[in-house]
């Protein structure tokens, strides 16, 4: 599947989100395949979550990987993220920073919201994404 069905733009006016991990816009042509992927969790198929922070934020990005291969498409595929954070702070940001660049390393970045919480669905689970990718 072609990458090139999505734009990904920072417009000049906003500051430059690429540091960060993520990107500001990401426009996709109309009558696009959409492919949705539910918030994925930092546990394998044993369901054990590590208490690493950054061994669950490598998970989560092999799960969503795994899912969206299962449809044919990439990493390099996602628009748009939103990421679930419990107990976030500058440390799991700059994790979430490296992990990104290491999929991303063109830094053409997913559109992405980061929204910190309290807790998520499962004891121990220190974060979950979901995706939506374009084919």
């Amino acid at each position: 599947m072609s990458t090139s069905l999505i734009a990904i733009s920072n417009p000049e006016g906003i500051y430059d989100p690429r540091p960060h991990g993520y990107s500001h816009v990401a426009s996709v042509p109309a009558r696009s395949q959409l492919v949705f992927v539910a918030g994925q969790g930092g546990s394998k198929t044993d369901g054990v979550l590590s208490p690493d922070f950054r061994t669950q934020v490598a998970i989560v990005f092999e799960n969503i990987a795994i899912a969206l291969a299962s449809k044919g498409l990439k990493m390099e595929n996602i628009a748009k993220l939103t990421t679930l954070v419990v107990d976030y702070d500058e440390a799991k940001h700059e994790i979430l920073i490296e992990e990104s660049n290491k999929i991303w390393p063109d830094q053409k970045f997913p559109v992405n919201t980061l929204i910190p919480v309290q807790r998520l669905a499962l004891n121990g689970m220190l974060i979950e994404i979901d995706a939506t990718a374009v084919g």
